[in-house]
Parts: C-alpha cells; structure tokens; sequence
C-alpha cells in the first residue's frame, strides 16, 4: 500500500511537468521554419521568372549592340579602299590596281576590291556574324552626264571618270538604291549577306 501511495505521488509531483511537456512545442518552431521556406521558394520563383523574361529580352539586343559596334571596324577599314578606287578611276586604271587587303583583324575578315565595277566586299568574322551571312558591299557611282548630274551610273572600267564618286552601303535584304530619285545608283554584283539588324542604318533598305 505504502508502495502505490509512494508512486501515485511521484506521479503527481511530475504531473505538471508532464502535462507542459505534452503539448511538444519544440513542433512550433518548425512549423515557422516550414512556412519561412515555402514563402521563400515562392519569392524565388518569382525572381526567376523575372529574369528570364528580362533575359529573352535583353540579351539578344545585347548581342546585336556588340555586332553593331564591331560592323563599325569594318566601315573604317572600307574607307581606304574606297579612296583607292577613287584614284584609280580618274586615271582610268583598273578599280583595285595598288590596293592591299588589310591583315584579317578578330571582326573583319577581308576586304575586297572587283576589278571591274570597283565594288568594295566587307566580309566580317563569326565575331558578328556566321560564316554565309557576314559581308555588306559598298557599291560606287558616278554623275550619267553634265546635263543629268544627279542621275548616278556604274562606274566604266578603264574610262576616266568625271564627277564625285557617291558610294551607297548595301547589307543583306537591301534590294534596291536609297538614292533620290532620279538619280538611283546601280546595284552590287554580288548580293551582301549580313543581316539588316547588324548593319548601319544606311546600309539597310
């Protein structure tokens, strides 16, 4: 008897303690662990459909910026083929005689100055653009005649020419001259590959 008396008083000594214990607060916390997460990957998935949103916008853009700037090389480098042809053509030489194609840089590839029509072909490394889609051509023309001097011909190989050589820049989807009516200029013999978005506002149609 002395026994179970001896018991049922330990027992409800430790009674209170059992009963606060009972209630196993140490689940509170983690239940404001789990809703701190959940929240948190939910932020997070907002996040990162922002940014790719962002993303599928900006960088494309970001790369035709960069191509752009680099095309740029290109346009300077032409500059001194196209004062070569202009020499040559008073003098009745052949469009290209005495020109060197500058040593290929990481953006321009090659320039190139035909014989014959005194075209100058721009072709410019993967760096702007792939390989079959990467060249713009400058094409030369000059006055039809002293009664027409705004009307613009190919220039004549061989022949001396008379006027100021206009140059007109063509890129790939340019098909036809931008220059004032009447006085449109003649096309490229070979058609230009670099796309529109690349290319300076005048080389575009």
């Amino acid at each position: 008897m002395t026994a179970i008396v001896a018991v049922a008083s330990l027992s409800t000594l430790h009674a209170p303690w059992l009963r606060a214990r009972s209630p196993r607060p140490w689940r509170a916390p983690l239940a404001r662990i789990r809703r701190w997460w959940g929240f948190t990957l939910i932020e997070l998935m907002i996040v990162l459909a922002i940014v790719g949103v962002i993303a599928a916008y900006a960088i494309p853009a970001y790369q035709d910026y960069l191509a752009r700037s680099r095309v740029g090389e290109g346009l300077s480098l032409a500059s001194a083929a196209q004062l070569t042809v202009g020499e040559n053509a008073g003098s009745g030489n052949a469009f290209g005689s005495g020109y060197a194609s500058p040593p290929a840089t990481r953006n321009v590839q090659s320039i190139h100055i035909d014989d014959d029509t005194g075209q100058i072909t721009v072709a410019f490394t993967t760096r702007v653009s792939d390989e079959g889609a990467n060249t713009i051509v400058f094409v030369p023309s000059a006055p039809d005649s002293a009664d027409a001097p705004t009307a613009r011909v190919a220039l004549t190989k061989g022949a001396a020419q008379k006027g100021t050589i206009t140059w007109e820049c063509f890129a790939g989807g340019k098909a036809a001259s931008s220059l004032p009516a009447p006085g449109a200029g003649p096309l490229p013999a070979d058609a230009p590959t670099l796309p529109s978005n690349l290319a300076p506002p005048e080389c575009r149609s």
